[in-house]
């Protein structure tokens, strides 16, 4: 019925539209280009910005090849010691300090790392500690202030590892959580060995606030 319907009213428009005057019924067709297209607006360049990544601190499980280590650097306030080549960072260590390691070391017994530049002047295989690198506390400066002071200025103040014995365990998460030497600057046996081996006697360390 619908389509009926449809058809019907289809033949009378067009006899509608016959009947009118000069009637003259045009097709118009609209032909689009396939081929063209709209231009798009034109997007503005986006701006970028040259930013450059932090120098990445290199670390090597071994002595890389004429790469000695020619300096020490102990940053207290970080709690880090680091072994440098030609001022780069080659390996760097999580410390422990004297227990009261803000300030400089004036006197014996006052529980505080020293602070200054030093040398690593002799290393002992066999220490209490595991294994130990001598630093030379007190220099001139050192023993001037604690005459001037009335002290003494103490010394052996070492790079070390770990007491040796049945606490073994418990030096190795204290190192890791607070400072329990009388002044030197504690790592684990792993890493004083490490240490011991790429360090050479004779090699500059210094000692930051």
């Amino acid at each position: 019925m619908i389509i009926l319907s449809s058809l019907l009213l289809a033949d009378e428009t067009e006899d509608f539209l016959a009947s009118l005057p000069n009637h003259n019924i045009k097709q118009i067709t609209k032909t689009v280009d396939t081929n063209q297209t709209t231009p798009s607006p034109q997007k503005k360049p986006i701006e970028t910005i040259e930013t450059r990544e932090p120098k990445e601190i290199k670390t090597v499980k071994q002595k890389p090849k004429n790469r000695d280590i020619d300096s020490v650097l102990v940053e207290k306030s970080k709690s880090r010691i680091y072994l440098l080549s030609q001022g780069e960072v080659i390996k760097d260590y999580r410390i422990s300090l004297g227990k009261s390691p803000k300030g400089h070391k004036l006197k014996e017994g006052d529980q505080k790392t020293p602070e200054g530049n030093y040398t690593l002047d002799y290393k002992k295989k066999n220490s209490t500690f595991h294994r130990a690198i001598h630093i030379s506390y007190p220099n001139s400066k050192d023993r001037a202030s604690a005459k001037k002071a009335g002290v003494s200025p103490g010394g052996l103040i070492m790079i070390h590892g770990q007491t040796a014995g049945e606490l073994d365990w418990f030096s190795v998460w204290a190192i890791r959580f607070f400072d329990w030497t009388d002044g030197c600057i504690a790592v684990t046996n792993e890493e004083i060995d490490e240490i011991y081996s790429l360090v050479k006697i004779g090699t500059p360390i210094e000692i930051r606030p």
